[in-house]
């Protein structure tokens, strides 16, 4: 009872010194701010005008955010809340680094675009300095724009590579959503409307050996798996599995491709989740993270990936000279600060005090680094309204999962404060 007084007293606190905070200035937002009425309606011009012309096929929280520093945001009223969305695993670095602006305007103002058919000498340095830092012997890259095109990289090299078209993933994977990468993916609520797929596709249960030894042959391209499990409801992957997902590779003469999309770059307290396990793969697929915020993918190809043909693949932005410096200055930054360091650190802690919370309503605490899922026994969605009532954004995996992915800079403080919101939010549950 002490340790929940404790919460509310640290929470009240804290939250009366978010809502009191400095307002956010107008020439970040460039709103009118004079009224409470003025701010409404600006609010609903906004919300209105997006409504209007975007797709649609986003669920929009009722939120409109102008400006991020760090680990916070500031809403079109001025309000700061803690992010633990992090741009959903892009924002390792926290919102507008100075050191990635810097990188940014200094390469905007010098050359944007050059593709491929040319050498640059930012996009030479990056890859010099990716390969460096990537575990193992993953010495060549592919550069591109996103994590599904990391990942449709990666399925391509393995097929052309091996000759064969099969491709075992997991059950709960997740690995994006163009038609290769969504191939890959498990969940139907994905997969449905497109159906038929690309053919070659097996999904075994996560962490199942036995699965894994009877679905993996002479015929398999590849075997495609996630070390934690993201949007299936950050779920670490067994070392044991994952050796054995190496061993069945090499004994048949199939590639293994690691999809650490949302665990690379410092997230679950190593630069690469692989390091974790001690884990070398074929093709590494890295993406979110690695430009600072800005859209970037890659692919890293091992001695088991042959020589790829000419034009096999190919991308107009992928490695740009502006993603390229910006990536340049993330890596650095990672290791300088020692972040990956700093992320396994405030991680243990975050667990530990989550596993402390007594509440009916957690299932399970898991996770690595400051990749955290909480397992709840009811649906997500009203915790996480109600997190943002008290100044904390944070994400779903899956319908019953809480999703914790704060920047690696977040203040102990305000790591504290989100924990906090969490036991008491449940508590009025």
């Amino acid at each position: 009872m002490e340790s929940n007084q404790l919460s509310h007293i640290r929470l009240q606190a804290y939250t009366n010194m978010l809502i009191s905070s400095t307002p956010l200035p107008t020439e970040h937002c460039k709103l009118p701010l004079e009224s409470s009425m003025q701010i409404l309606e600006t609010t609903s011009s906004i919300q209105s005008l997006e409504s209007t012309h975007t797709s649609g096929v986003y669920p929009k929280r009722d939120l409109t955010i102008v400006r991020g520093e760090g680990a916070h945001l500031w809403d079109d009223q001025g309000r700061r809340y803690i992010d633990c969305v992090g741009g959903q695993g892009a924002a390792n670095l926290g919102h507008s680094h100075p050191a990635i602006v810097e990188a940014i305007s200094q390469q905007a103002r010098t050359l944007i675009s050059c593709p491929e058919i040319f050498y640059n000498d930012v996009r030479a340095a990056y890859l010099a300095e990716l390969t460096a830092a990537a575990p193992g012997e993953l010495n060549r890259a592919f550069l591109s724009n996103s994590g599904a095109e990391a990942i449709e990289a990666a399925i391509k090299f393995a097929r052309v590579s091996t000759g064969r078209r099969e491709i075992v993933a997991a059950m709960r994977g997740f690995h994006g959503r163009t038609l290769g990468a969504l191939s890959a993916t498990w969940n139907k609520k994905y997969r449905g409307p497109f159906m038929p797929l690309v053919p070659d596709f097996a999904h075994i249960p996560y962490n199942n050996i036995a699965a894994l030894e009877a679905t993996v042959s002479d015929d398999t391209a590849a075997v495609l798996l996630e070390p934690v499990q993201g949007e299936g409801g950050v779920r670490p992957a067994d070392p044991a599995f994952l050796q054995a997902a190496r061993d069945l590779c090499d004994a048949h003469g199939a590639l293994l491709i690691l999809d650490e999309i949302q665990t690379g770059f410092g997230r679950t307290g190593r630069l690469f989740a692989s390091e974790h396990y001690d884990l070398q793969p074929d093709i590494l697929a890295l993406a979110k993270s690695i430009a600072g915020g800005l859209p970037m993918g890659a692919t890293l190809l091992g001695p088991r990936v042959g020589e790829l043909p000419r034009l096999v693949h190919g991308s107009t932005f992928g490695g740009n000279p502006l993603a390229a410096a910006a990536a340049r200055a993330t890596l650095s930054i990672l290791q300088k600060e020692r972040l990956p360091e700093r992320a396994a650190r405030l991680g243990a802690l975050a667990r530990e005090r989550l596993a402390q919370i007594d509440s009916p309503l957690i299932r399970e605490v898991r996770g690595l680094g400051l990749m955290i899922g909480i397992e709840l026994k009811i649906k997500v969605g009203p915790v996480l309204r109600a997190l943002q009532e008290r100044g904390v954004l944070a994400l779903p995996a899956g319908a019953t999962v809480l999703r914790l992915l704060p920047p690696l800079v977040i203040s102990e403080e305000d790591l504290t404060y989100a924990i906090d919101a969490i036991q008491v939010v449940l508590e009025e549950m």
